[in-house]
């Protein structure tokens, strides 16, 4: 029999990757981060990829880790900031990796540090030999709540944010909460503005710790170390109600085949003014502002209460984030900005808005009038601010 020249080819992959909470990671008696997942250890040495903040905090002590294993490891400092997730960057990774031997499978490569360096490397690791495994250290709360459980990596090209990436998850994220002891408390901050959107859309409980205890989350950067914290424990709750609601949300759609993704609130604006303001907005920060914007929108279409609105925009206050910037104020920017989405969404807004607190709906056709009006209200939270 003759073919007719068409051959169609199904296959299907599990995809498992693990999220593990791993104190005292840094303590050679713990094993977590020199193991290899698989238990596929080879011989040759492993590189692993600091960012220039976390190299300055605790190289030292990293370097002394792999040292008294005895694990052989090779040492790649990165630029810290949004501004070095480049493709140059990944190039360097790859290059290095490439001057170890990095193995297939078992010498994978180990990203210790925040987003920046966990995307550069992540995306790196996916490219070198068409992909091998790697090992997530995330040392931000942006990157431990958020960054801890995607697939995703990426970095900015031609001035767009993410504009190229891939989707590979490493086998294993090590997330040690100690690490967030050493950031400054902007950091906390805008990590907290992630925790918030998850908040909003679909957490009315982690919204309530963040309300009532946000100041202590930020001074005591989610150590408990208090007593009152140490009992109530906010800064676990925190950091555990995070991550298994992003986990649970991006199970279920994890290669956003479904572009109408509750997780993109406070994503709809951000992402183009986060690169228009570059370097001036932390990632976070960029996103609490859209959950404020987009809160405004719901406000103006009776979605959503006067009074949820302001403990919205209280609790970004409380958190140490502010809840506008002149960019959310101008219409021009804020158009481009929703153009920039659409494209990305495939020619749909798919824009996510409260519905009350902890509830959503998706809308198609927010309108030019809508923004102007919530741009409006946002001038007057900058007013406010300088008064």
């Amino acid at each position: 029999m003759i073919d007719d020249g068409r051959w169609v080819i199904k296959t299907s992959k599990t995809v498992e990757y693990e999220v593990v909470e791993a104190a005292d990671l840094l303590n050679p008696e713990n094993p977590e981060l020199s193991g290899v997942p698989g238990q596929l250890a080879g011989t040759g040495p492993r590189l692993v990829i600091l960012d220039q903040a976390i190299d300055g905090l605790c190289g030292g002590q990293i370097r002394h880790y792999f040292s008294a294993r005895g694990s052989p490891a090779d040492f790649l400092t990165l630029p810290t900031g949004d501004e070095h997730k480049t493709l140059d960057n990944v190039l360097q990774v790859t290059s290095r990796l490439n001057t170890l031997g990095t193995s297939r499978l078992s010498t994978p490569p180990i990203a210790i540090g925040g987003g920046v360096v966990q995307d550069v490397a992540g995306m790196a690791a996916s490219l070198y030999r068409r992909g091998i495994p790697y090992i997530r250290v995330p040392t931000t709360l942006l990157g431990q709540i958020d960054g801890s459980v995607s697939a995703k990596n990426g970095v900015n090209y031609e001035g767009h944010r993410n504009r190229l990436g891939t989707f590979t998850p490493p086998p294993r994220t090590l997330i040690d909460r100690g690490f967030l002891a050493t950031l400054p408390e902007r950091q906390i901050s805008s990590g907290l503005g992630e925790a918030l959107k998850l908040a909003l859309v679909k957490d009315p409980q982690l919204f309530a710790v963040l309300e009532k205890y946000g100041p202590y989350l930020v001074a005591e950067r989610l150590q408990d170390s208090s007593p009152k914290t140490m009992t109530e424990q906010p800064g676990r709750i925190t950091m555990h109600r995070a991550i298994a609601g992003m986990a649970k949300e991006l199970q279920k759609n994890l290669w956003e085949t479904d572009l109408q993704r509750i997780v993109d609130y406070g994503h709809t604006f951000s992402p183009f003014i986060e690169m228009k303001a570059l370097p001036e907005l932390l990632h976070g920060e960029a996103v609490a502002m859209d959950c404020v914007f987009s809160a405004i929108l719901a406000k103006q279409r009776r979605l959503l209460s006067e009074a949820d609105l302001y403990r919205v925009i209280n609790t970004v206050e409380s958190i140490g984030l502010r809840p506008s910037h002149p960019l959310f104020t101008d219409e021009q920017a804020l158009t481009l900005a929703l153009e920039e989405t659409t494209h990305h969404r495939n020619n749909q807004q798919i824009i996510t808005l409260l519905d009350g607190i902890g509830q959503t709906i998706f809308v198609n056709d927010l309108t030019q009038p809508e923004i102007s009006a919530a741009a409006c209200r946002m001038r007057d939270f900058i007013a406010t601010e300088t008064s």
